[in-house]
């Protein structure tokens, strides 16, 4: 049985950035051997430290479904795939240690956006970044990637992120290098393919991810960009619109993703572990939509620091 605070593989514990930053260097040692990874368990170090508040300019997350464990999920996700990549690449431009730690870094910092200042005045919580928090985060990666050493990396960086969100459609996103564009098509496959794999997604979905909808202004339908965005009544409904949503993440993962999500089945020698829990996940939605008795009973880790201030009561049981 599938742990809910583990991976696809139940082998890597999500929840624990020391855990997964472990995953993630070793598989930058079994691609580039000697190459240094301290960029990379930097980026763990700097990225837990701020979800946890230990940042003197940040409060600590308050998002409970982009939280850590989503943030880590992502990241050994995008990992997997770089490295199905540089492994099975068949001719295609290699990926240099240095863009595989910008790779890893985007995706560590894809989310930062929704993290509060200190000196917040306007907003009681990190979900009311919802539309902008892509720009958000990519504004910080750009500075942490060019202070980091990475400096003709910043840039590109901060574009890659956009490949998570709908502020920009993909097509527009202006990467002049074509290796990088498909590290953003990883990127942006990795943050879809992990949170939807999640052993407790329906959960999340129902009892985090719909609060975040009403607090960052997207519980209606509006237009987002040039997406108009579907109307949820409730978190249950949002568990009913799943297979929907599916059908639009399909779209966007084989089109717009350009199929990133092949390069997970090469780097587990044959088994995409990533589609079969996220058809799982699919599956049950629409059984529960049938089902008026059927339950979700599962419990998802909670990763939040004591001192965060809950969303509202009303919102959780809208």
């Amino acid at each position: 049985m599938r742990r809910s605070d583990h991976d696809v593989t139940d082998s890597v514990r999500t929840t624990d950035p020391a855990a997964v930053a472990a995953e993630v260097v070793r598989l930058f040692k079994g691609l580039y051997g000697k190459a240094s990874a301290e960029l990379l368990e930097r980026g763990f170090r700097d990225a837990t430290a701020l979800y946890r508040g230990e940042h003197p300019d940040y409060y600590p997350c308050d998002t409970e479904y982009h939280d850590i464990q989503h943030v880590l999920d992502v990241t050994l996700a995008m990992a997997r795939l770089m490295d199905g990549y540089e492994r099975h690449r068949n001719g295609s431009p290699r990926l240099t240690p240095e863009v595989f730690a910008v790779g890893i870094l985007a995706a560590l910092f894809h989310d930062f956006g929704y993290l509060r200042r200190r000196q917040d005045r306007l907003h009681r919580y990190g979900a009311e970044y919802t539309l902008i928090h892509v720009s958000r985060s990519a504004e910080y990666l750009r500075h942490y990637v060019a202070q980091a050493g990475l400096p003709a990396y910043a840039r590109p960086a901060g574009a890659l992120v956009h490949f998570t969100g709908y502020e920009r459609p993909v097509e527009t996103i202006r990467l002049s290098d074509e290796l990088l564009r498909r590290v953003g098509h990883m990127l942006g496959t990795s943050d879809i393919i992990a949170q939807m794999s999640d052993r407790c997604y329906l959960e999340k979905c129902r009892d985090r991810l719909y609060p975040e909808f009403v607090l960052g202004s997207l519980a209606g339908r509006r237009l987002v960009g040039q997406r108009t965005l579907p109307h949820f009544h409730s978190g249950a409904d949002l568990v009913h619109k799943t297979p929907f949503f599916f059908q639009n993440a399909a779209r966007r993962l084989d089109l717009q993703l350009a199929r990133a999500y092949d390069y997970a089945e090469r780097h587990f020698g044959g088994q995409n572990l990533y589609l079969e829990e996220l058809q799982r996940n699919v599956r049950y939605a629409e059984h529960v939509s049938k089902e008026p008795h059927a339950n979700l009973k599962r419990q998802p880790p909670s990763t939040l620091e004591p001192e965060v201030e809950p969303y509202p009561k009303d919102l959780v049981d809208l």
